[in-house]
Formats: structure tokens, C-alpha cells, sequence
């Protein structure tokens, strides 16, 4: 599992002109890209480690102060561009497996104490942020 997150002041997705999910403050935007290896253990493992991950302003995490996030699921983080210009996507898990362990990644957060929303599994969205820092931080369950 990979995730790109970001410290937003701000963000949005939408779908057809239709917003699906928004920060309700300011707080952590997710990419969330998943590969054939994962299990709903390693979404756990790292939504503990993301809850705890004290990157917001004042070195705090989000279980700190009850930061919002907004958590997108991103199957082009696993895209293969080794070879050629055309990226391969044989490294991210086709939906029948990506979507339940995404849902279940947000479940674990949510179980934490997270308040999550989310943007629309499988659709073409338009992802809005403003990265406050700028902070960036990739998560990557290969990385222990």
C-alpha cells in the first residue's frame, strides 16, 4: 500500500461537477494506491501509523486535535514506468481486491477516531487541495 499525504488547509473531490467529499477543516488529504500483496492488516498498521504521524502545524498528528481526512483511492501510485512512455499498472490490484481493502482502510481509521470522507471509488475525480506547508509524506507498507 502507498500513500501520498498531504497537509491541507483545504481540499475537495469532485464527480461530474458534483462535490463527493471535502475537508470540513483543515487537515489530511490521502492518495491512496493499493498492490496485489496487501491485506486489511497492512491498512490497519498504516492508518495507526498515519493517525499517530505528528506532521500537522506544532508537530502534532491528526489524533492529536481530530484533523479531518479526505482519503482517495489512486490506483496510477503502483504505475510502472520503466520501460517505454506508457506506464504498466500490473503493480496496482485490479478493483475487485483494491476497493474492500481500501473501504477497509478507512473503516480502521475511522475506528481510531478519524472523521473520513472520500471521494468515489472507480470514477474519474477532480481533486482539490491546498497543501499547507507545503507537506508531503509517502507512506509505503514495503518501507518498515
Amino acid at each position: 500500500m502507498r500513500i501520498v499525504v498531504q497537509r491541507a488547509s483545504s481540499g475537495r473531490v469532485r464527480v461530474d461537477g458534483e462535490v463527493v467529499g471535502a475537508l470540513p477543516s483543515p487537515g489530511l488529504v490521502l492518495l491512496v494506491g493499493i498492490t496485489h500483496h496487501d491485506t486489511v492488516e497492512t491498512g490497519a498498521r498504516l492508518a495507526r501509523k498515519l493517525w499517530g504521524l505528528r506532521i500537522l502545524e506544532g508537530e502534532v498528528s491528526a489524533s492529536d486535535v481530530q484533523a479531518p481526512i479526505l482519503a482517495v483511492s489512486q490506483f496510477t501510485l503502483y504505475a510502472d514506468t520503466r520501460k517505454g512512455r506508457r506506464p504498466s499498472w500490473s503493480r496496482a490490484a485490479p478493483p475487485a481486491v483494491s476497493e474492500p481493502l481500501f473501504d477497509a482502510f478507512v473503516d480502521s481509521l475511522r475506528g481510531l477516531g478519524a472523521h473520513v470522507e472520500t471521494g468515489r471509488f472507480g470514477a474519474m475525480m477532480e481533486v482539490e487541495l491546498v497543501n499547507d506547508g507545503p507537506v508531503t509524506i509517502l507512506l509505503d507498507s514495503d518501507d518498515r
